[in-house]
């Protein structure tokens, strides 16, 4: 084949044979991501047929990972991290740590050095974004408070990753473990830490670059594009950004690309186009997103699975053992309840994007053997084709433990100050009050104007964080999931003359209305949705009050045209 067309083989039998297994595993209800590892592997090097250009896959692969950590900096939310830091980021610290110690445990019982088990441990350590954004967008979870822990957990799990990436590099001569590994003799310690002091003090000057001159630049920048009114000037500035600040970053700090265009999304979210930017740079990072994972199933070879099954086999058990029990194991020592520990812990089982990179640049530091690497994309593989079916096992698992073990049942119905208002709440706010189930958005708004009219409500949330936070502003609340009775009994709702239930969970709403209706007949019921045919059913179903969240924006622009449009009483006398 002529030279100059093995570009245009590659994404046409990349692009084609992804297709055509994506589809397939999204008929076998896995996630499309599995047909994509797979396509690369049917067009890798180590099975017959065409063989794709690796050197090319590697580079378009490139760009791939700055698509994808561009769009990671672009839904990067310090609001939401700081809304659930004090169960995310000690969990994902101590997560990581036990799940680097695990991989390391099984790859120094087979005979690898410090850097390569080191390596391997953080592979197996941190999941991927993509694979849990999608699955919790498909169990309508994300803007659940179970969500938002899983999300943030995964928000800290990857700035440690970007942290291990750029300090990799120089640490590998003092972690190469036996020579002819690629760093035969371990630099002298003075020089290791002004080696690790360099890239630090380049990665500062770059963070402060972005936070001084970025953060103002380039929202500025976008704004300007966005008022020339062309769509495809708008488009080519956002991915102009995210590979220009990445190869910039990469040429004049010495940074990864990964890093560089983490850091322009972030600095891209901080402009009021920032929804605009993700949506119309979404198609383009899917697609090489695409390109990325088949050029990472390029590299793994098949034939680990027959000759290494037993290391195969602790690598997938670390993977959906080690870590989800892990995970779980700290989620309810933050004392919280066990779906919301089950739910974590189904996120966290799966490895993805940030595990290739890693890999990747471990076999190309001589840190870890090939071996490791197609044993890291066979545990992603198996975890992530499992991790749909992890997912739907939540509610049984959760019902089988509370039905068969008296341990799981104490520690679901554990004595918790939060669960239960203090005896100090003023009794005259806890008779014909709103019990106000969820404390996001619209339920702040909610509780706000409650307040300035004087009438008494009582919060239900999950989030433990934001009960104890409203304790402490003198806001009645109570911790825990509204559809089960103890929650709105400890809120009182036998007295209330009201439960408003502001989150938009269709699946649990009908629940907690019928509790809530065995305990007070005679309670008034207000739900909000985000969908007409699910407003039609809520109404039915529930004989409540639905405020449906188009029509109500509707109504209130309405409202608005008409005051500013019509004459009023008083100039039509």
């Amino acid at each position: 084949m002529p030279h100059d067309l093995s570009l245009i083989a590659t994404v046409a039998f990349g692009f084609g044979i992804a297709m055509v297994l994506g589809l397939l595993a999204t008929k076998l209800h896995m996630p499309p991501l599995v047909g994509y590892l797979v396509a690369g592997i049917v067009v890798g090097p180590h099975s017959p047929g065409f063989v794709a250009d690796v050197g090319l896959a590697s580079q378009l692969a490139e760009i791939g990972v700055m698509l994808l950590m561009f769009g990671v900096g672009l839904h990067f939310s310090l609001e939401d991290l700081m809304a659930v830091r004090r169960i995310a980021v000690p969990g994902a610290l101590v997560q990581i740590v036990a799940a680097v110690l695990l991989g390391m445990g099984v790859s120094w019982f087979w005979g690898w050095g410090l850097g390569g088990s080191l390596v391997f441990g953080l592979c197996l350590s941190v999941a991927s974004t993509v694979v849990l954004l999608r699955a919790l967008e498909a169990k309508n979870l994300l803007k659940s408070v179970n969500g938002q822990i899983a999300v943030g957990w995964l928000i800290v799990q990857d700035l440690v990753m970007v942290l291990v990436l750029v300090l990799l590099p120089p640490l590998a001569g003092v972690l190469s473990a036996t020579p002819g590994t690629g760093a035969d003799v371990v630099a002298p310690t003075h020089d290791l830490w002004s080696s690790v002091g360099l890239t630090l003090l380049k990665v500062a000057a770059f963070v402060a670059l972005m936070l001084v001159v970025g953060r103002r630049v380039l929202p500025r920048l976008l704004w300007w594009v966005a008022h020339t009114g062309s769509r495809e000037l708008f488009t080519l500035s956002v991915v102009a950004v995210a590979v220009g600040v990445a190869y910039g970053s990469s040429k004049l700090f010495d940074v990864s690309f990964a890093l560089g265009a983490f850091f322009a999304g972030m600095m891209m979210r901080e402009s009021e186009f920032s929804h605009r930017a993700a949506d119309e740079s979404l198609p383009l990072r899917d697609a090489f997103a695409v390109l990325f994972f088949v050029s990472v199933g390029m590299l793994f070879d098949p034939s680990v699975v027959w000759q290494q099954p037993f290391k195969l086999l602790a690598v997938v058990l670390v993977i959906l053992v080690g870590t989800p029990l892990v995970a779980i194991t700290i989620v309810l020592l933050f004392r919280y309840p066990f779906n919301t520990a089950l739910t974590v812990g189904a996120s966290l089982a799966q490895i993805g994007e940030f595990s290739f990179i890693l890999a990747g640049m471990g076999v190309a530091l001589g840190l870890m053997p090939p071996e490791g690497q197609s044993l890291v994309l066979a545990g992603a593989l198996i975890s992530i084709a499992l991790n749909v079916s992890l997912f739907a096992a939540i509610d049984p698992i959760r019902r089988w433990l509370l039905a068969r073990s008296e341990f799981a049942r104490r520690l679901e119905l554990r004595d918790d100050p939060l669960s239960e208002l203090p005896m100090s709440t003023d009794p005259r706010l806890l008779s014909k009050q709103v019990v106000l189930v969820g404390y996001g958005r619209v339920g702040r708004r909610i509780a706000r104007s409650l307040s300035e009219h004087h009438i008494p409500y009582v919060v239900a949330e999950e989030n433990r964080e934001l009960v104890d936070s409203l304790r402490k502003q003198g806001v009645p609340a109570v911790s825990g999931d509204a559809q089960t009775p103890e929650v709105l009994i400890q809120a009182h709702v036998t007295r209330a003359a009201m439960l408003v239930i502001a989150i938009p969970d269709a699946v649990n709403v009908r629940q907690m209305v019928e509790i809530a209706r065995q305990l007070n007949p005679d309670i008034h019921i207000v739900l909000r949705t985000h969908n007409e045919e699910e407003a039609e059913l809520l109404q039915k179903d529930t004989q409540g009050t639905v405020f449906l969240g188009e029509h109500e924006l509707a109504r209130g622009m309405t409202e608005h045209v008409l005051k500013q449009l019509l004459p009023s009483p008083a100039r039509g006398h």
